[in-house]
């Protein structure tokens, strides 16, 4: 079994590599051992639209009967639905397993005990139980689930789309983004364009993130073919959102989150609102501008929300298009909802989508650059270089290294 597939904050690798059909066996005994152990039994399953997810959601639900627990499928939904259920139903946990953005041989496992993901010491006890394959044994009961129903009429009743008309397209990247944000708008009043919003788990157009420019090609083209006032793209698992301007222009995770949390401050004075670590120091002045408290933090989906419980943040956001509202919402990242955030002001404003960004500072900045590295190399370089540039730069080291330049700066994870 890899070490390297359990990350900070999920388990995750590819198919047939990392994750063999054994594996998976051993994975699913020691979840459902961590969920014993942890005195939860009845546990929520969902699953995404990859070829491995349907095989891979029978052993987890088989070995979690095994171990005691119920297993209770919601079959095929976006990860936004099996945090919903944690939220709104007598279940101790749950588990999505999910590739999210990546490519089609990738899959992995979110897991939340109560209403919580796991992260960091909670996954590598996972790990730990996986390793000795002492698991609990039991004769737990499985049963289905449907929520999605009541999870759109959730949504629904908690935007408050204002009066003018839009024009949307929706690229759902084949992913779990078409069997809910496009409902779900729709039932808003906008008129909705899809894009790819049969799921296949293939797919065969693009890869589902929204954070690569080349992905967003086809939306772009499809904004400026129909005249359209937005375009919205998903991610493979519909937490993370990519957003276009009229002008086909990309708005990155910051930009949104200074629009929104200009709206969340307007209705919350003086409310926290989370950025993490790779967004620009302009969300951050903004923030602090219209009288609310910007806190910078770690990136990764259970560590945001871990740090809004513990600070009441209204509001918090990643690059990547993670969006976290406590603000009339469950606090969880939900893609689709975010999006009905951003047409509730939109659709309340009379100016395009592009002249709400028209006061935010330009800037520039450079494409994420990957360089591989081996996992068990990465921290030690990371520390030398906050060691080196310590010496004449202040340095945040509270996920990698950001280092203040006096025109810039610049980040090391």
């Amino acid at each position: 079994m890899n070490p390297n597939i359990f990350r900070e904050y999920d388990i995750r690798g590819i198919v047939g590599v990392d994750l063999t059909e054994g594996v998976v066996e051993r994975l699913a005994g020691a979840i459902g051992t961590f969920f014993r152990k942890h005195g939860a039994v009845r546990i929520a399953i969902g699953r995404d639209m990859r070829t491995s997810s349907e095989p891979f959601a029978e052993i987890l639900c088989r070995r979690l009967e095994e171990s005691g627990c119920d297993a209770i499928d919601l079959g095929m939904v976006p990860t936004p639905v099996l945090y919903y259920t944690a939220h709104t139903k007598p279940v101790d946990g749950g588990v999505m397993i999910t590739g999210s953005h990546n490519p089609g041989d990738h899959n992995g496992f979110k897991i939340c005990l109560g209403r919580q993901a796991l992260f960091g010491p909670q996954i590598q006890e996972i790990k730990e139980i996986a390793e000795t394959g002492e698991f609990c044994l039991g004769n737990g009961v499985r049963s289905n689930l449907s929520v999605i129903d009541e999870y759109l009429n959730d949504l629904a009743g908690r935007l408050k789309p204002g009066p003018r008309n839009l024009r949307i397209v929706v690229d759902a990247g084949n992913g779990m983004g078409g069997i809910t944000a496009i409902p779900l708008y729709r039932r808003l009043g906008f008129e909705v364009i899809p894009l790819y919003a049969q799921p296949d788990g293939q797919f065969p157009y693009h890869h589902p993130d929204p954070t690569v420019p080349e992905n967003l090609e086809d939306l772009v083209a499809a904004v400026k073919q129909n005249a359209a006032d937005i375009g919205i793209a998903f991610d493979g698992d519909a937490d993370r959102i990519g957003v276009v301007d009229e002008k086909g222009r990309t708005i990155w995770g910051d930009e949104l989150m200074i629009l929104l949390a200009q709206k969340v401050l307007s209705e919350n004075p003086g409310t926290t609102i989370i950025g993490e670590v790779k967004c620009s120091q302009k969300l951050f002045d903004t923030i602090a501008a219209k009288g609310g408290k910007p806190l910078m933090w770690k990136a990764g989906h259970s560590l945001i929300k871990a740090k809004m419980r513990e600070t009441g943040a209204a509001l918090a956001g990643e690059m990547s298009g993670h969006i976290f509202f406590a603000d009339r919402f469950y606090g969880f990242d939900d893609a689709a909802y975010a999006g009905g955030r951003i047409l509730e002001i939109l659709s309340s404003s009379e100016v395009a989508f592009s002249e709400l960004f028209a006061e935010i500072p330009k800037s520039i900045s450079t494409p994420e650059i990957r360089v591989n590295c081996p996992d068990e190399r990465k921290f030690e370089i990371v520390r030398q270089i906050s060691e080196h540039f310590a010496r004449d730069h202040k340095v945040i080291t509270i996920d990698g290294a950001r280092i203040i330049f006096p025109n810039g700066w610049g980040l090391v994870r």
